[in-house]
């Protein structure tokens, strides 16, 4: 019984340590690294006098649309994305962003 139990933790725990975790999407995304890391971390948790944290409460609390809206037309000090980024780009970006705070 417990050699049963120890050889199924060998087996799984591996697995488990491979599999991504939502917040290393986010912050692996080529997109992310290229466009967003610069203001908002490597590790998206905002840097000081520069982009916020995409997993504070502003950003979790905030609609797909909002999100949309901030990543195409920028505000205040983000720049807008629109015509640089693809929708399928910015639509992975959202569903990135909101992955993290699950």
């Amino acid at each position: 019984m417990i050699r049963a139990a120890i050889a199924v933790l060998v087996l799984v725990t591996p697995s488990l340590a491979k599999s991504p975790k939502p917040e290393s999407a986010l912050t692996s995304n080529p997109v992310y690294q290229q466009n967003c890391s610069k203001c908002h971390g490597k590790t998206a948790e905002g840097r000081f006098m520069a982009g916020p944290s995409l997993a504070s409460d502003k950003v979790v609390n905030a609609s797909d649309g909002e999100l949309r809206d901030i990543i195409t037309h920028g505000r205040h000090h983000m720049p807008k994305f629109e015509g640089k980024l693809s929708a399928e780009d910015i639509e992975k970006l959202i569903f990135q962003i909101k992955a993290r705070t699950k």
